[in-house]
């Protein structure tokens, strides 16, 4: 029962990716066929973005009133339903009005999603997790290039719209295993670790009434985590959208061979968390943040260094392959490092924090590259990985002496 879950749930993640590469698809056509100016994308993305982050900051709460399954199961509706609404919308307008509850949709899942894994199941369901998400960001263009070449854009958003609506009814059928699983894996294996030390770790924390008391921002470490999340996702997505144009402006390449270049960093991303789910069954989450780290920063150095430009694919590849087991992983570790009793507060807290990294530190680059130039792109991409690096250390240290 507890592997057909297992499924559900990582259908319910594919489910969550294929909306989030959607629009940058579609715009092209959506643009000059609702009458919209070209900038207006980005309005619309600072729309759902800021949904995904509300909903993140009020997550915790409201699993704790309704539970993860009937989360889950009315944000997918709110989801599959605006997604509807963009197939059938006439205007800007009434896109903007559309990207308020897809945005909360897709925000609370995320955040719930992550707490349930992390909280039930151990590390590498975590690392294949998001790697699942990376399977459906991947297929939402391919569904929407498809459309737009045969029946058009909004036929595209039916179709997605369609295959949300599917899993509601599967969640819907499946609302009563939410419980029985949790208790299913309490009563099996109560700490989910994938270390001796974690596991220890894991019961010390779980022990600490004092804690049980204190605010969640108030506990120690928990600042300097959201920090960690915030750089995490603001070097992710500033190598994503302007790598390319680094690699155009600054190692004259074409802006095919760019693109395909920075396919293959997000390739290394998702292959990366898959070969991760195996490696978490014999190191643990704490060294492989430390050696993805690592690996990043090495990636950014030679990004830095005037190689030839083979050196900047090997850079971009290494930078992909370093920021895999970063995320699932630190997001694995909540429940360990903060105890289970406010773990889903705080992950909803990593959540807002990670999504205002992608909403603000890549926007912030753009704005630096452009009164300055391009070419500080691989010194901008090493100083978010070190920020996170020495967050990430500090808070290894908190915890080890608290």
């Amino acid at each position: 029962m507890a592997t057909f879950f297992l499924v559900i749930i990582y259908l319910s993640f594919i489910s969550l990716g294929i909306p989030d590469s959607l629009l940058g698809v579609a715009w092209p056509v959506m643009q000059p066929d609702i009458g919209a100016s070209f900038e207006s994308a980005g309005l619309l993305s600072m729309v759902i973005a800021g949904g995904t982050i509300v909903s993140s900051l009020v997550s915790g709460s409201i699993i704790e009133r309704l539970g993860t399954g009937r989360v889950t199961l009315i944000s997918c509706m709110m989801t599959a339903g605006a997604l509807l609404g963009f197939s059938f919308a006439p205007s800007l307008v009434w896109l903007i009005l559309l990207a308020i509850p897809l945005g909360l949709g897709g925000g609370a899942v995320d955040a719930g999603l992550n707490h349930y894994v992390a909280s039930h199941y151990k590390a590498h369901h975590m690392s294949w997790l998001h790697c699942f998400w990376g399977v459906g960001a991947t297929t939402g263009p391919i569904i929407m290039s498809f459309y737009i070449a045969s029946q058009g854009w909004r036929s595209g958003y039916t179709a997605v719209a369609i295959i949300q609506f599917g899993l509601v009814i599967l969640l819907f059928v499946t609302l009563p295993l939410w419980k029985k699983v949790a208790t299913l894996h309490q009563t099996s294996d109560p700490q989910q670790g994938n270390s001796n030390d974690s596991i220890v770790e894991g019961a010390n924390q779980e022990a600490d009434p004092a804690r049980s008391r204190v605010k969640p921002l108030h506990i120690k470490g928990v600042k300097v985590t959201l920090i960690a999340f915030l750089f995490y996702c603001g070097v992710e997505m500033t190598v994503g959208l302007w790598g390319a144009s680094f690699l155009v402006g600054t190692k004259e390449l074409s802006v095919e061979t760019a693109a395909t270049w920075v396919s293959m960093y997000y390739g290394g991303i998702t292959v990366g968390r898959l070969v991760t789910g195996f490696i978490t069954l014999k190191v643990s989450n704490r060294t492989l943040i430390r050696l993805g780290q690592m690996t990043a920063l090495s990636g950014a150095v030679l990004l830095l260094l005037p190689l030839d430009s083979i050196f900047a694919l090997i850079g971009l590849i290494l930078i992909g392959l370093g920021l895999a087991p970063i995320y699932p992983c630190l997001l694995h570790e909540t429940p360990i490092r903060f105890g289970k009793e406010h773990s889903s507060r705080i992950m909803g807290y990593q959540m807002a924090v990670a999504y205002t990294g992608t909403t603000v530190l890549p926007p912030l680059f753009g704005v630096l590259a452009s009164e300055w130039t391009i070419a500080l792109f691989p010194v901008v991409v090493f100083i978010f990985i070190a920020v996170m690096f020495i967050g990430s250390e500090k808070v290894n240290r908190t915890i080890q002496h608290h």
